[in-house]
């Protein structure tokens, strides 16, 4: 059956190959399969954003990130939702922001919710939706596991990634942080360690226009940049994968329960080792001392980064290949998609 869905992404951060956040990464992947496959795909985001289906596009957000634009960009989200359901038959929307709950559409299709982040930081009372026919998931087991008795939760769907056919580079003398530049990416303690192990440190990520996360930046991050220490900002699809096969290791020092780590999937489908503390899902990704290291300190880290070079380039990408395949999770959405699809309408509990 040829399906039309409706993928909404969070209002304060455009779609494309360049943004650095996990979901928006996702979201472009399925956008893409589904195109690829003969589906309709259309996709509610900002302004700015780049799509491979028929884009819903809501005002670009200003730079700087508050309360109000925050809830103006809710609500224009939610009325850009409303009109694209009145405007095309959609089968399912797919919903994938933190605060998913602002913008729940009327009765009608089925809806999808993908818990990208962690579950605590959603509002309890979201992850018990009064709408029907609504199902969340989690994008890894390790996420599943963390989830309240009464919450119901479809089984999760792993983020998947893909495995270059193409020989791997030379490694070259350089660790990198790829991802967002906030306080709980702990980018500071990346640049600690690697100031400790000796190994220069490249930065590739991008800071949202938040004011705590511009002042963590402006103060943790650019003092300490310079010659062993680089800000290369956000960077597209081709550098990302170049710098993710040369890089010595990838420094993942998180201080929030990791629900899935699409970057450390990255780096290993790369041959590249992460390097990580063990939060959230990082320790089911990584297979310390195989596919990368799990450090529990910033000296821990230092320490694996000396004995990057003992991890297999070839074994990394061969776990990937068997273990996060991102065929694998573009088939389980599209499966998913359909059974939705065709499944009969529940009415409102009670």
């Amino acid at each position: 059956m040829r399906l039309t869905v409706l993928n909404v992404a969070y209002p304060l951060a455009p779609v494309s190959p360049q943004t650095a956040g996990g979901a928006e990464q996702v979201l472009l992947q399925l956008d893409r399969a589904l195109v690829e496959r003969g589906h309709r795909s259309l996709v509610v985001a900002c302004e700015g954003s780049n799509v491979a289906g028929t884009l819903v596009a809501t005002p670009k957000p200003p730079r700087l990130l508050d309360e109000t634009v925050k809830r103006a960009a809710q609500q224009h989200l939610a009325r850009a939702i409303v009109a694209a359901m009145r405007q095309h038959r959609i089968d399912v929307v797919h919903l994938h922001g933190i605060d998913f709950h602002t913008c729940l559409p009327p009765p009608g299709p089925p809806v999808l919710v993908t818990l990208h982040l962690p579950l605590e930081w959603y509002p309890p009372a979201a992850l018990r939706p009064d709408r029907p026919n609504t199902s969340l998931h989690c994008v890894s087991s390790a996420q599943h596991r963390t989830a309240p008795p009464d919450v119901r939760l479809l089984p999760p769907i792993e983020n998947g990634v893909e495995v270059a056919d193409a020989p791997l580079p030379k490694k070259r003398n350089f660790a990198l942080f790829l991802g967002r530049i906030c306080p709980e990416k702990g980018v500071h303690l990346a640049i600690e360690a690697a100031e400790r192990a000796q190994v220069p440190l490249l930065i590739a990520g991008e800071t949202f226009g938040y004011p705590e996360h511009i002042r963590y930046f402006e103060t943790q991050i650019a003092p300490k940049l310079g010659r062993h220490c680089r800000f290369v900002g956000a960077v597209g699809p081709r550098r990302k994968s170049a710098l993710l096969a040369q890089a010595r290791c990838v420094l993942l020092p998180s201080l929030a329960e990791e629900t899935s780590s699409l970057v450390a999937r990255e780096a290993m489908a790369a041959g590249t080792p992460p390097i990580a503390f063990p939060n959230g899902a990082m320790a089911d990704v990584i297979a310390h001392g195989r596919t990368g290291f799990l450090a529990r300190d910033v000296e821990e880290m230092a320490q694996a980064m000396a004995q990057a070079d003992r991890i297999d380039p070839e074994v990394c990408c061969a776990e990937t290949r068997r273990r996060f395949p991102r065929a694998k999770m573009l088939d389980a959405y599209l499966s998913l998609y359909a059974s939705l699809a065709q499944a009969p309408v529940r009415e409102a509990a009670a």
